[in-house]
């Protein structure tokens, strides 16, 4: 066995996760056993779309589970205003995690200044009140702008940083984790999603540094399963 690596248990890992639910067609029901599966395997949150906030966080209140939602998503491309706006409204309804996509062609633009402008636009809105990871959409960025942009979150303002939407191309690499961790330091989040969908993703993926999982397959991955979709 190699002592290097990160041991972790499935209830460790289960701690970990963002229990996700983010699709389009997602109803009511589907997310009260999202939250119900969440209080039974108690994950860190649950991950839905700004709609279902203040159900999630009535269903989940005294369970120790948050509630995390998005903004800007899934492109990153809408205003600042718009996105402060989005997570100022989610926060009022509960969520205790905001989980924001990166300007993305503001990156690619090279316009970094902008970038951290927006992600610092969102970041004062969550300040004290809710936990902020900026979404990167690595799929779309050379490795050069994906530590520039994990530099920009962090000067920012921003908690976390996370891999992808799950809506983009490609997901969570241990090759990615490992550049935003050695970028972001010690002590900022780092999240892994798109793409973890059994235990042993999860493992390589908080060996390579990542502190929280975005899944919609939870359940597998404690389980010691193999799950499908985000």
């Amino acid at each position: 066995m190699d002592n290097n690596k990160v041991q972790v248990t499935g209830e460790q890992v289960a701690g970990m996760i963002d229990h996700t639910l983010l699709k389009a067609d997602a109803t009511k029901q589907e997310v009260e056993k999202l939250c119900e599966e969440a209080r039974e395997y108690k994950f860190a949150t649950v991950c839905v779309n700004p709609t279902w906030v203040a159900l999630c966080a009535k269903l989940l209140e005294g369970s120790g589970v948050g509630v995390t939602t998005v903004v800007g998503f899934p492109l990153g491309a809408t205003t600042t205003a718009a996105k402060a706006a989005e997570a100022q409204d989610a926060i009022a309804n509960g969520a205790t995690e905001v989980d924001m996509v990166l300007n993305i062609g503001l990156v690619k633009s090279g316009d970094l200044a902008g970038a951290r402008a927006d992600i610092a636009g969102v970041a004062a809105v969550c300040q004290g009140k809710a936990v902020l990871k900026v979404i990167l959409e690595t799929g779309l960025l050379t490795d050069e702008e994906k530590a520039a942009a994990s530099k920009a979150s962090v000067e920012a303002g921003a908690d976390f940083v996370k891999t992808s939407t799950g809506f983009g191309k490609g997901g969570a690499t241990v090759e990615d984790i490992a550049l935003m961790r050695r970028t972001v330091g010690p002590d900022l989040g780092v999240k892994a999603s798109g793409g973890v969908r059994d235990y042993e993703t999860a493992a390589a993926m908080i060996q390579a540094g990542a502190t929280r999982i975005g899944a919609s397959s939870g359940i597998a991955i404690v389980t010691g399963g193999k799950g499908e979709g985000y």
